[in-house]
């Protein structure tokens, strides 16, 4: 499953994540925690110091590796040099999976035990990565969170795994076409105007792709925020969460047992997982596919072509369906 967090800057969206992802782990289910905001607070979140968070590999500084695993044979892909991001696996392409181990995992993931969650198990996190000072003032965030979207673009999981993905605040995930690549998009949400603006915008964009979106109300404070949520949100709201201790004392770096967060919050953790299984049976892999092939073709003709010299809609391999079974792209040596 594939899952992800937007919202509003500031809604709550990398704290609701960092929970989600505990509630995973304290499972023992396989997860892979991707901090994909440019503000890089995940792994702090998720119980890392920040010189440790500080040190987690970036994905985007890897991108010539991963392009070049990730082509394998696939004989429509020239070079790494003339991947991007959108571009879609073929066959002879190397796909990924959530469990398994592969070069891409080795430069770009550290494993990590959530704070508070002692008995659970390990997840993978994977981080963008932060600006560099040689890419202020000429380089656009994007490139580097199309590592994601090539990592997205390539992985086949299954009932019980699961990817959740910190994302860019506001709509900027609508810049490419990562915004469908989720089984469920969670949008944290304060209960005001600003907090409504980004979720009304986000399921505008989304309306013609069959996004899987639904609202986490954050900051609840009473009723009547309750009531303006149900007002705006509708049927799309699905929990709320208000003020938390656990949560403060985690802010604070006093991470306590994760057993001890609030029941009324474990419980609206149980129901979005829930909701996010659920998904699971509307999952269409050829709409999927189809999908990253039309915002590919879009990449392509917009400035793809211009800026790697070749022409990428060659790239797309029209018989290559994704999907969990069978694999059929080959997995070379």
């Amino acid at each position: 499953m594939k899952i992800a967090f937007v919202g509003k800057g500031g809604s709550g969206k990398t704290t609701l994540s960092s929970l989600f992802v505990r509630h995973l782990a304290a499972q023992h289910l396989p997860v892979v925690a991707v901090d994909a905001d440019i503000n890089q607070h995940l792994g702090v979140a998720l119980g890392l110091d920040e010189e440790e968070a500080a040190a987690l590999p970036a994905m985007g500084a890897r991108l010539p590796l991963i392009k070049e695993y990730l082509r394998g044979t696939n004989p429509r892909i020239a070079s790494a040099e003339t991947m991007i991001k959108t571009t879609p696996p073929g066959e002879g392409s190397r796909l990924l999976r959530i469990t398994e181990d592969n070069p891409v995992y080795d430069a770009c993931a550290r494993r990590v035990r959530p704070g508070g969650v002692p008995d659970g198990g390990d997840v993978r996190l994977l981080a963008t990565g932060p600006f560099t000072e040689a890419d202020l003032g000429v380089a656009c965030y994007h490139s580097k969170v199309g590592a994601v979207e090539l990592y997205l673009n390539h992985l086949v999981d299954g009932r019980g795994e699961f990817v959740v993905v910190d994302m860019t605040a506001g709509s900027d995930s609508f810049a490419s076409g990562m915004f469908t690549r989720f089984d469920m998009t969670f949008l944290v949400a304060e209960p005001t105007r600003k907090g409504m603006a980004v979720y009304r915008q986000y399921k505008e964009y989304a309306r013609d792709y069959d996004v899987q979106l639904r609202v986490v109300g954050n900051k609840v404070q009473g009723q009547d925020d309750l009531d303006f949520l149900h007002a705006e949100a509708g049927d799309d709201l699905l929990v709320t969460v208000g003020h938390s201790d656990w949560v403060r004392a985690m802010e604070k770096g006093r991470v306590r047992p994760f057993s001890e967060l609030e029941d009324a919050n474990h419980k609206a953790l149980r129901m979005m997982q829930e909701t996010a299984d659920a998904s699971y049976g509307l999952r269409d892999w050829e709409r999927y596919t189809r999908q990253m092939v039309h915002f590919h073709l879009k990449n392509a003709e917009s400035w793809g072509n211009a800026k790697t010299g070749a022409d990428l809609a060659a790239q797309v391999d029209p018989a290559f369906v994704l999907r969990e079974e069978p694999v059929r792209a080959s997995r070379p040596v």
